[in-house]
């Protein structure tokens, strides 16, 4: 057997338990990147000079604050629900037929879909936006910001249970997974996950906000998620291990989750050059709070 690290086995996946209950690190890191991600869309409502070039004068930002509470309560939806049916649907097909019931009540174990959870949340932002009667693109640009959040906790959630592992290999980093039946010495590849697609991703967009005023450009940060995220998870796919259902003729060259960064990286690049040809959006006017519209 190959000389590798142990298994990672110095935090509980769970964090307490209480009878059946039991509070999982995999929870928190959901709660948490949730709530860091409202409280940073606050924090982007008021400061309208993110949303103009440098050197116009800021008028207003595209939300305000209520505008955000109620975005939370139907992105979580999004997230969760969007993100349980993705993995039944992308990975675990099977399970609708033959353990119905496990669809819902697996849940506490982890199997949960970065690509459902984002188509979930893209439906949740386009009728809260259509509801509040909200420009799309600079909502989803703000949302861009803060969603590098969630995805760097939940990769470490995900290597706290010791699930989603890599590859086999010889690198001196490998390391054992208790969970992993065959005991291999393997990447590593949550933590390879949580470093590009969570803390890469938020270094880029957040220079490109506050610096470079991408806000004013909408479309432009959602766009440099969606392809940085892309490549990365296309990238990150050759080390994590190979999805077992895919078809035989498929298995060895290409994964579900390259199949489905395809679409990020294509969609991505077009918002990028859609945000860039139109060049800087007009100041967004002033939007008032719900207290005062009907005051």
């Amino acid at each position: 057997m190959n000389e590798c690290l142990p298994p990672f086995t110095l935090i509980d996946p769970v964090i307490f338990q209480i009878g059946p209950f039991a509070l999982r690190w995999y929870a928190v890191a959901y709660i948490a990147g949730l709530l860091l991600g409202w409280r940073y869309m606050v924090a982007l409502s008021r400061r309208p000079k993110l949303y103009v070039p440098q050197g116009v004068p800021p008028r207003g930002t595209p939300f305000n604050v209520e505008d955000i509470d109620d975005l939370l309560l139907w992105v979580t939806i999004g997230v969760v629900g969007g993100g349980r049916l993705g993995y039944v649907l992308f990975y675990q097909i099977d399970a609708i037929w033959e353990r119905p019931l496990w669809i819902v009540t697996g849940i506490v174990e982890g199997g949960m879909s970065f690509h459902g959870g984002l188509i979930g949340v893209a439906l949740a932002l386009f009728f809260v936006c259509r509801n509040r009667k909200l420009d799309l693109f600079r909502v989803g640009d703000a949302a861009a910001v803060v969603t590098p959040i969630g995805l760097f906790f939940g990769r470490i959630a995900n290597f706290i249970n010791g699930e989603l592992w890599g590859r086999p290999t010889d690198v001196p980093w490998a390391m054992r997974f208790e969970n992993d039946p065959l005991g291999a010495c393997r990447h590593p590849s949550q933590l390879y996950e949580a470093a590009l697609e969570g803390a890469l991703i938020f270094a880029v967009i957040n220079i490109a906000t506050w610096k470079f005023r991408s806000l004013a450009r909408p479309g432009m940060n959602a766009g440099l998620f969606l392809l940085i995220y892309g490549l990365s998870r296309a990238l990150l796919e050759t080390v994590r291990e190979p999805d077992r259902h895919m078809p035989e003729a498929l298995q060895g060259i290409v994964t579900m989750g390259m199949l489905l960064s395809i679409p990020m990286i294509i969609i991505g690049a077009w918002l990028i050059w859609r945000a860039w040809k139109k060049g800087p959006a007009p100041a967004p006017a002033v939007r008032e709070t719900e207290k005062t519209e009907k005051a």
